[in-house]
């Protein structure tokens, strides 16, 4: 099936703001790279914010996919499952070059997009709880749903700050994660 113009268009964003950087994405220029009028791409995504909301958000629904795929393949061991998962989602960043852009990002408008993962990053955390609250569901873990709460909250920042500023391998940091996860769900 092919891409929507919408698709088309983050794509590009994506693609141009990795590239040459935020501020120098426009509609025009994506516009002229998709094939298509500014006003298409203004009908798509709105304003240039709602345009950088949509490309935090095809990110992050990638790297939520990664989260699900680990919870699939340990489908009975929950630490593991959160293991794979923190080690899966901290490959993944290594590797974007969106999330490498904007957190690189040092200098004048394309900073813009670092509060988007940083401190106005609500949508981002509701998002990953949910998903990581679904996918342990099926677990039996035996603590009170605050403290379940806690425990994925927990989780889901620390990998989180870690994809914002990696100290370690992926490997090693997603030990480490399991790590504090097992002795939290144990508790």
């Amino acid at each position: 099936m092919p891409a929507s113009t919408r698709d088309r268009v983050v794509e590009a964003a994506v693609r141009m703001t990795s590239d040459v950087g935020w501020s120098k994405v426009t509609m025009a220029r994506l516009a002229d790279v998709v094939g298509v009028s500014r006003q298409t791409v203004y009908n798509e995504i709105g304003t240039k914010a709602g345009l950088a909301e949509a490309m935090v958000q095809r990110e992050l629904e990638r790297f939520l996919a990664v989260v699900t795929v680990a919870f699939d393949e340990h489908p009975g061991e929950l630490v593991e499952a959160i293991r794979h998962s923190a080690r899966g989602v901290l490959e993944h960043a290594q590797d974007n070059p969106l999330l490498h852009a904007v957190v690189s990002a040092t200098h004048g408008a394309d900073t813009e997009l670092l509060p988007l993962l940083t401190t106005n990053s609500e949508s981002l955390l509701v998002a990953a709880k949910a998903v990581v609250a679904d996918r342990i569901t099926p677990y039996d873990i035996g603590l009170e749903a605050a403290s379940l709460d806690a425990a994925i909250d927990m989780v889901v920042r620390v990998v989180l700050s870690h994809v914002m500023q990696p100290s370690g391998t992926p490997a090693a940091t997603a030990d480490d994660i399991a790590w504090i996860a097992e002795r939290v769900l144990r508790a």
